[in-house]
């Protein structure tokens, strides 16, 4: 999908305000046929989960027979529905948000407080740290950190028609940011706090902002910029 498609599809999309409700009162199953959600329970206690709007309309409805309800509102009007978590085979953590569409590699590790927005890539075994933002269509490779608190720009608002891509074996530091339409070559390092707006080549650090090469990474001790194995594994 390129930035248009992206727009179009939120632009079109039903949206909807996801609410889990908590009922009480007598009620059967045959009460929610055709109410437009899903119920489940029995006899005087039942859990509604769907768009609230339905649920509004049915609570309504049958107002006389309710005699308490709770209602959780995890959105509203949303555009797009979260990824299904049951179908990654990575480690994600409480608290991390994937939008529907993004795709992520086997072994990887989404931290806390991770955003990986719609379209998004992570290759095999990279970590997203915690609080770190992919924006839609970021295309992040294998084998990479991207760092606390980083943001990898998407290319929605402003329009972009080039992702950010991150190769293989990259380490971004934390809180580093990198623009829209750049390219960050294989086995390079993003210091912390740095900011890239412009492709950065293989092999090299970069720091600063704007980010320029101060080094290249094979002058860089290993155990600096080295990844660990064992926090990727989902056993």
């Amino acid at each position: 999908m390129d930035y248009r498609q992206i727009a179009d599809l939120i632009a079109g999309s039903r949206k909807i305000t996801p609410a889990t409700v908590f009922v009480r009162g007598a009620f059967a199953e045959a009460d929610f046929r055709k109410a437009g959600f899903q119920a489940f329970g029995e006899g005087r206690f039942w859990v509604l989960i769907g768009d609230y709007a339905a649920v509004e309309a049915w609570l309504k409805k049958n107002r006389k027979r309710v005699a308490g309800v709770h209602a959780e509102i995890a959105a509203r009007y949303s555009a797009l529905p979260l990824l299904d978590l049951r179908t990654v085979n990575a480690r994600v953590e409480p608290g991390a948000v994937i939008r529907g569409a993004a795709k992520i590699g086997k072994d990887a590790v989404i931290m806390m407080g991770a955003v990986i927005n719609i379209g998004a890539i992570v290759g095999a075994r990279t970590m997203i740290d915690m609080n770190a933002v992919l924006g839609a269509r970021a295309i992040i490779g294998r084998d990479c950190h991207i760092g606390a608190g980083a943001v990898i720009a998407g290319v929605l608002e402003p329009p972009s028609r080039k992702p950010v891509v991150v190769r293989d074996h990259v380490l971004v530091g934390a809180n580093a940011v990198v623009l829209e339409g750049v390219t960050v070559g294989r086995g390079s390092v993003v210091a912390a706090g740095a900011v890239v707006i412009k492709n950065v080549p293989s092999g090299v650090v970069v720091a600063g902002i704007p980010a320029v090469i101060v080094k290249k990474t094979s002058d860089v001790a290993r155990d600096k910029i080295a990844l660990l194995p064992k926090l990727r594994g989902r056993r």
